[in-house]
Formats: structure tokens, sequence, C-alpha cells
């Protein structure tokens, strides 16, 4: 090292880069083209429209060299097309450093604010003529969107919008962070870095360098959702380990590596090696995803040859950026990059392309990527944990009890009889529950802590929800993880919407077959019957969401993987049906509160956290029953021992200081923004008083919950025991291996 230069905090760590990088032969081109242009626009020059700010020099643009950056991760795009993506990462990173300059620095909230309102301006869905320009970042916008929307769809147009205002307008996040001297929690920071990194605009782009637009029916589908979080995530957290020592040097907050550091309160070192294990963690899930969902995604939206090779195109795309945008941090002086070349990314010359990266094999462990894989995969099931010794949980909040419980637990009990989940499981052979499960799980109480202040109708009807989704929780592991039947598995929950028709008093496409559909075409005609078409749709949602996440679990489970953190986090509040409930309390709140309020980040931040909290409460109690007696490996606490290789109690800590961090969030949007969320939609008085009812309905469902396990038998070691003694009807043992081919066969015949 020379003297005088300065140490880096930590030592790069060694990346998993499982697809080749290659470079763009339109290289030259690029980069004459974007100098040209950034001299046109203003972005280089002489300072204009009044500032006396020059935030780029000509030798640092030089330097930073984007047109490399797209050629790495652009390396098939032609030559003007290549130009017109190196323009947009031009303007993507000027944007960000003119913010820093001009408002971060100064903390200018106000200023910062009118500046981001008026970019939206200059992205016309309908191309209509927007207001002068008058700085560099709205003129290059304008010039940048005539140049590439006329193209593509205008559902296309609609997401690309979307994701470049998110890009603009999260910066006040990291502004206000700045300001607070906050460093948020590690679940609120994958969340706001999609928004702020803008990696989700660039996965846009690339459908636009690559010709390939994504089929719009399947665009919100999972797969394709975890494609570009996987995608986002590991470009951000990549960035993160590259841009950590310029970053902190800027005041800046926003970073992994800071949050892990505090979050874990480590050392850089080993927070650094914990990000580039995440960001490893990301690309695996990138992958097994495209292995195992792909296939059915293809299936079950019946994508023709066509659209199959233009989602296959896209996918090929994301991989190339990812490459390549490795390769250009390696190079780039906007980062902390310096001995790389020490460590080259080393591998062995093979075939390249979607389905070959198993065959590239890097020489270094960490190249392997093993670490995240092998603890994921190495999951011996159904070992003895014992009992979990509890932590003390950080409760800012109360609840009640309902006095209307008694009548809640008796109807709710008749309810469950009447449609058949006290019984054997027709066809089937086996209880799901009986009369003393039913009992010691005792939902009603549940439902009595967290609408506390029910009439006796809405406590009744909340009752037999929190059943049905309780016992379909038991009843769908038991049929189908058992028999490792993931056919079954899916018809079992596309079944279900047809039990919730639009004309909630039309027939039923389908007949009931099972207690679950029973139950549910019984609750949809009591709870959707008065909703408005819009709030019925966004209910079933909600209700779909959460019984398509039990395939998750499943495909999980024949795997023997357990989840990566970020896809086990987003994942688990739908599996523990968190939507689901909020939804009763949102929809109560009929119309005062403009949907568009429930839309913002500060309400679904709340929503979030909550949910969090929530969910994580129960893998906590249940950690014994799903590892010891049931085999499962979806839980939040086996997930922090596998990430962080850590044993049952400390890994019991740590998703408690999650648990905490989400209250804590919690109650800083309820302090910060919620009164900000007020002022900019203007809410009147009977709004504000809806929205915080709602609020406090958060609060009581947050600390009802844990009340409720701490209360019911359902977790405790004495009634796991009791509940493991077989329960099959006599003559039916031999059928049970053979019960899912067959329920799915009546499945099959009610549908047709």
């Amino acid at each position: 090292m020379s003297k005088g230069k300065q140490k880096q905090p930590f030592q790069l760590p060694d990346f998993y880069v499982p697809w080749p990088a290659r470079l763009n032969p339109n290289l030259e081109g690029a980069r004459a083209h974007t100098k040209a242009w950034s001299y046109q626009m203003g972005i280089l020059g002489p300072p204009r429209d009044g500032t006396d700010r020059e935030v780029w020099s000509e030798r640092r643009f030089d330097g930073m060299d984007y047109a490399l950056l797209c050629a790495y991760t652009h390396p098939e795009a032609p030559g003007p097309e290549l130009d017109l993506i190196t323009d947009w990462y031009v303007w993507v990173f000027y944007f960000d450093d003119h913010f820093l300059e001009v408002f971060k620095y100064s903390r200018d909230v106000k200023g910062g604010q009118a500046y981001l309102d008026r970019l939206p301006l200059f992205m016309p869905l309908d191309m209509s003529p927007p207001p002068e320009p008058v700085n560099p970042v709205e003129r290059a916008l304008w010039d940048l969107w005539q140049r590439t929307v006329p193209s593509m769809s205008m559902d296309w147009r609609k997401r690309f919008f979307e994701n470049t205002k998110h890009l603009l307008d999260e910066s006040m996040w990291e502004i206000e962070n700045i300001s607070e001297a906050r460093v948020s929690n590690p679940i609120e920071y994958i969340e706001m870095r999609r928004k702020v990194g803008g990696a989700p605009w660039s996965s846009d782009l690339v459908e636009h360098a690559v010709a390939a637009e994504i089929p719009d029916r399947v665009v919100r589908s999972r797969p394709m959702r975890v494609f570009k979080d996987t995608f986002s995530d590991a470009v951000h957290l990549r960035n993160d380990l590259f841009s950590y020592e310029r970053e902190l040097e800027e005041g800046e907050l926003s970073n992994g590596v800071l949050v892990v550091e505090k979050f874990l309160d480590c050392d850089t070192q080993r927070a650094a090696e914990l990000v580039n294990d995440l960001l490893t963690s990301r690309l695996q899930q990138f992958e097994t995803t495209f292995a195992t969902e792909l296939p059915w995604l293809f299936a079950e939206y019946g994508l023709n040859p066509v659209e199959q090779a233009q989602v296959l195109t896209y996918l090929r795309g994301l991989q190339d950026w990812q490459s390549g945008g490795h390769e250009w941090h390696m190079r780039s002086n906007r980062y902390m990059n310096q001995h790389s070349e020490e460590r080259p990314a080393l591998s062995i010359p093979v075939p390249s392309g979607l389905g070959t990266s198993a065959l590239r094999i890097p020489l270094t462990p960490g190249g392997l990527g093993l670490g995240p894989r092998s603890r994921s995969l190495s999951h011996v099931p159904r070992q003895y944990v014992g009992p979990t010794k509890l932590p003390k949980f950080y409760m800012p909040y109360s609840t009640y009890q309902s006095p209307h419980l008694d009548r809640a637990r008796k109807n709710s009990k008749e309810w469950a009889r009447r449609v058949g989940m006290l019984e054997v499981v027709p066809g089937v052979g086996f209880y799901v529950w009986d009369d003393h499960k039913f009992d010691a799980a005792d939902v009603a109480l549940c439902g009595a802590y967290i609408h506390p202040d029910a009439t006796p109708e809405q406590l009744d009807l909340t009752a037999c929800w929190l059943v049905w989704g309780t016992y379909a929780d038991d009843y769908f592991p038991m049929l189908y993880a058992n028999t490792r039947d993931m056919a079954g598995a899916k018809m079992f929950t596309a079944r279900l919407g047809q039990f919730m028709p639009d004309d909630v008093e039309a027939a039923n496409a389908a007949v009931p077959t099972n207690p679950v559909e029973l139950g549910l075409v019984d609750l949809w005609k009591r709870t959707a019957g008065p909703l408005s078409p819009r709030n019925r749709k966004l209910f079933r949602k909600a209700i779909q969401d959460m019984t398509d996440s039990w395939v998750w679990e499943l495909n999980n489970q024949l795997l023997n993987r357990v989840p990566d953190p970020v896809d086990y986090v987003e994942m688990r509040r739908k599996t523990f049906g968190s939507d689901l409930t909020m939804s009763l309390s949102r929809l109560s709140k009929g119309d005062a509160v403009p949907e568009d309020v429930f839309n913002t980040r500060t309400l679904r931040g709340l929503e979030n956290s909550a949910a969090d909290y929530a969910c994580f409460v129960n893998d906590l109690f249940s950690y014994q029953k799903e590892l010891q007696f049931e085999g499962e490996l979806n839980n939040c606490v086996l997930v922090v021992q596998k990430f962080l290789g850590v044993d049952k109690e400390e890994a019991v800590l740590t998703v408690n200081e999650l648990m905490t961090a989400r209250m804590k969030q919690f109650e800083h949007l309820v302090a910060k923004e919620l009164p900000v969320v007020i002022r900019t939609f203007d809410l009147d008085a009977k709004a504000q008083e809806k929205l915080n009812k709602y609020v406090e309905q958060l609060q009581q469902w947050m600390a009802g919950i844990p009340m409720w396990h701490a209360e019911v038998a359902r977790y405790t070691e004495k009634e796991l025991i009791h509940d493991a003694a077989p329960k099959l009807k006599a003559g039916n043992v031999s059928r049970l291996g053979t019960s899912a081919m067959r329920v799915a066969e009546l499945f099959r015949a009610g549908r047709s």
C-alpha cells in the first residue's frame, strides 16, 4: 500500500457469479454518443439554469464509465439500443448525485419534494407535451421518454412509469432518515432499497433492450415477481458492498452493510460477509425459482412457445445484467474496488446461457456459493428440539377480551361441525381436527383479542374465518406434504377460486367436496355479499394469496430447502393469513378513507411491520410443533439458524430483535409519517377517525396475537404429544398414502 493511501473498511468477499459476463462490441460508439448527449442535456459542461453547481466534471464522467456498465449488462443490444440504455443510466446516476448535491447535503426536505413532484410531468403516458424543463434532470428525462416508450405497450409504460417514480419519490425516505440519523432495520431496508435503488426500473429496461416484453397476464405471478425481486436485491446488495466507503463519507445511511452492522452489532467485515451471503442466497433463489416454478407457470397460464421464448429471453437479460454489473463495479472509479485485480473472478470457459450455470465452476469456495446453499439444504427433519424458551417481547400496545367470546366459541364450533371440520375427511379416512383439537386451538379467543370491540355478529364471523384458515392450514400439509403431491396441491388451491364468485348468490362453478371448500362457500356469502365489487376483488385476492402461499411452503418441503430469508419474510405474511385478517379490518372502514391512502408507503409499512411481528410470534411459539412433530422447515427461527449459522437459542433472540425492530418501525411510522399522510390527502374528520381506528385495530391485532398464543394449549409439548397419536378411522390406515390422488380425482370430477 502506498504511503498515505487509506485502508479499505473491509476486504471484499468472494462473490457468487454463476453466469459469465460478456462485453457488447458497440462499447466505443456508446461512449462517444453518451458524452455528446450529456453535454447537450446540460449534465456535463458549464452549469445552466441559474445554478452554480457542477455535479460532474468530464474527468469524473469518464472514470465512472456508464457506457462500460451498459456494454457489460446488455451485451447483445444493437448499437442504437445500447446508446439509449446508456443515456438512461447516465440520467439515473446523475439524478442521484444531483439530488444529493442540491438537497441531501442541505437537508432541504421542502425543496427536494418540490423538485421530485415535477419529474412525473416529464413521463406522460399519453405523450402529451410537458412543461418547459428547468434543469438537466428534467430535460434529459423528457428526451429519454420520447425515445423509449412509443415502441412498448401501455402495460409496460405504466410499469416503467411506476418504477421510475418509485426511485424518484423514495429519495425523500433517505433524506428523512439522514435528518433523523436513523438506520433502518433489515426488513424495511430490503423493501425500500428496491424502490430507491432502481433495480426494478433496470429490469423493465431489460425488456426494452432485449425486445421481449413479458406477457402482461404473468407479470404479477409469483415466479415473475421473484425473478424481479431477486434480481433487484442482488443488484443492490452488490452495490452496497462496493459503495459502502463512498456512501458513509457522504453521510448516507441507506447501505445494507451498515444496516447489518448496526442491527447485529457486529464488525464491518462480518457485516460485509453476511450481506454477501444474502446476495448469494438471492441469486440462488433466482435459480431455484427458474428450476422449480417456471415450468408450472408456463403450464398454468398456457403460455404459447412465442410467449415462453419472451420470458426466457428476458430472464437471460437479467442474468447478463447481474454478471455485467459485477464486472463494472470491479472497474469503475465510483466504488471501493482497490485490490480487486488481485482476486479475479476465475471460471472455466464452458457453454453459457439459461440452464448451464452448474457447468461453470468458480475456483474459490465463496464463488461456489456453497455456504448459503449447503446450509439451506442441510436440515434434518423431525429432530428433537424441545420446548422453546421464549424471550420477553417488546409490546407497547394493549388490547382486551371481547365480552362476546363465549358466544363466538359456541357458534364457531357449531359451524365447524356443520361443515365437517370435526369429522373424518370424506374419502380420505382420517381426522384433521376432532373436538379436542378444536378446543385446544381456541381460535375464537384469538378473535376476541384482535377484534375486542366487534359486535356479536362480527366476532362470530371473525371467529369462523380464523377457524377456517387454521383448519385449512392443518388440512393442506396432511394431504399434500405427506404424499408429496404437488399436482394435487395446485388443483386444490385452484379450485378454491371457484367458491368465491363475483355474483355471491350465483351457483358455484364446482361442487364442494371437503370441509375447506364447504366452509369457504358459506363464509364467502356471509362476508362478500355486502362489499362493493372492487372491495370484493381485494378480499378475494387476500384469500387467494394465503392459499397459494401454501403451495410455496410445499415446494420448500419437497426440496427440503430452508427458505431464503427475504423470500421467507415476504411469503410468511401470506401463509399466516395476515392480509386476510387485515382486509376484514380495512373493509370495515367503508369508503371514508380513500384507497390511495392504503397504497402509500406509510400504510404499507404499518401493515407489513404488524404482520411480521405477528408472524414471528407464531414462529417462536410453534417452533417445536413444526420442526419436531410435523417435519416443517418454514419457520423464521430455523431460517435464522441456517443463514447466520447459529444455534436455536441465539436464533430465538435474533428473531425477537427483528420483532422489536419492526414494532419500533411501526411506532415511528405512526408518530412521524401518519400525520404527513393525513395532511397530504387532506382527510376530513370522519376519514381521520376511520384511519386512526384502523391503526388502533392493527395495534390490538399485534397485542392480541401473543396473548392468544400464550393462553392456548395448541403449542404446548403436552398437547403436541397428545396430538401426535394416530387418529385414523379403523380400516383406513393403508389408504393414507393414496388419499391425495383420490381427492384430486374428486376435485377434477367436480370441476368438469
